[in-house]
C-alpha cells in the first residue's frame, strides 16, 4: 500500500501530540472499507506532519494522498501504518460534502462496533448512536477543559463508561474548540442532549468515529476520535 487516498475521519489531540485515522478506498469484509492509523517510523504523530504544503491542517472529511509505507500493527492498533512524512507531505485532494458525505455514513456504520468496545480486537469503527449528549467544561481559574459524550449503541456493543454520566472523552480536535468558542473565556458547563446539539448545530443526524487509547493503567479506554454531522456542522477555529 503505497501512495493512497484517504479520508480523514479522526484528527485528534493527544498528550504527546496528535492522532488521525480514516477510510482507504480498499475494501474490508468487515468495516466495507478499511480502517488506517498513519504513524511515525519513530515517536509520536506530530501536527506539523499532517500539515499540507500550504500549511494548513488536515480536517475530517479531507480525502488526503498519504505515501503509505509499511502496516505495523500493534493489537488492538491493528490499523497502524507507518507513513512517510518527510518526502511526501499529505496532499489535499477533495473534501467529502454534499449528497456523498451522507451515503458515506449511511453505508458505511460499523456492523460489530463492539469487536473495538468490548473485545478490542481493533481499535478503529464508526456508529450512529441511538442516543448521545454532550458536556463542556471549562475552569477559568486552572484552564482545565473537558469535552465528553456520552451514547448508546444497538444490541451488545455498548461500553460502561460511554452510557456512565461521565461519558468518555471526545479528542476531536474540531469539536474541542468548538466547545471551548461555546464557553467563551468565562467558562463554566455546558451539557446538552441529541435533539439540543442538533439543534444548535442546525444539523439533521450524528454520526462518531470510536477509537481505543494506547494502553494506560492496564486497560484501552474508549474515545471519540471523531464527530460528524448530516450536514457538516460549521465551525472554524
Amino acid at each position: 500500500m503505497p501512495y493512497r487516498e484517504v479520508l480523514i475521519l479522526a484528527m485528534t489531540k493527544m498528550r504527546a501530540g496528535i492522532c488521525a485515522a480514516g477510510f482507504t478506498r480498499e475494501s474490508d469484509p468487515v468495516t466495507g472499507l478499511r480502517w488506517v492509523r498513519p504513524v511515525r517510523d519513530f515517536g509520536p504523530l506530530l501536527q506539523g506532519d499532517m500539515t499540507d504544503a500550504d500549511g494548513r491542517l488536515v480536517e475530517c472529511g479531507d480525502v488526503i494522498g498519504l505515501n503509505m509505507i509499511k502496516p505495523r500493527p500493534d493489537p488492538p492498533h491493528v490499523e497502524d501504518w507507518v507513513v512517510d512524512f518527510v518526502r511526501h507531505r499529505p496532499r489535499l485532494l477533495r473534501r467529502l460534502e454534499g449528497e456523498k458525505r451522507a451515503h458515506l455514513f449511511s453505508r458505511y456504520l460499523d456492523p460489530t462496533p463492539e469487536d473495538v468496545l468490548v473485545h478490542h480486537t481493533r481499535s478503529l469503527c464508526l456508529v450512529q448512536p441511538a442516543q448521545l449528549w454532550a458536556r463542556f467544561s471549562l475552569d477559568a481559574y486552572s484552564g482545565t477543559y473537558q469535552a465528553r459524550m456520552g451514547f448508546t449503541l444497538p444490541r451488545d456493543a455498548n461500553h460502561p463508561h460511554a452510557t456512565g454520566r461521565r461519558g468518555v472523552s471526545v479528542t476531536d480536535i474540531r469539536w474541542r474548540a468548538l466547545g471551548r468558542s461555546w464557553l467563551g473565556e468565562k467558562g463554566g458547563h455546558l451539557a446538552m442532549d441529541q435533539d439540543a446539539l442538533c439543534e444548535r448545530l442546525a444539523v439533521d443526524e450524528a454520526y462518531l468515529s470510536l477509537g481505543l487509547s494506547r494502553n494506560w493503567q492496564g486497560a484501552y479506554w474508549p474515545l471519540v476520535v471523531g464527530v460528524h454531522t448530516v450536514p457538516d456542522y460549521e465551525f472554524r477555529s
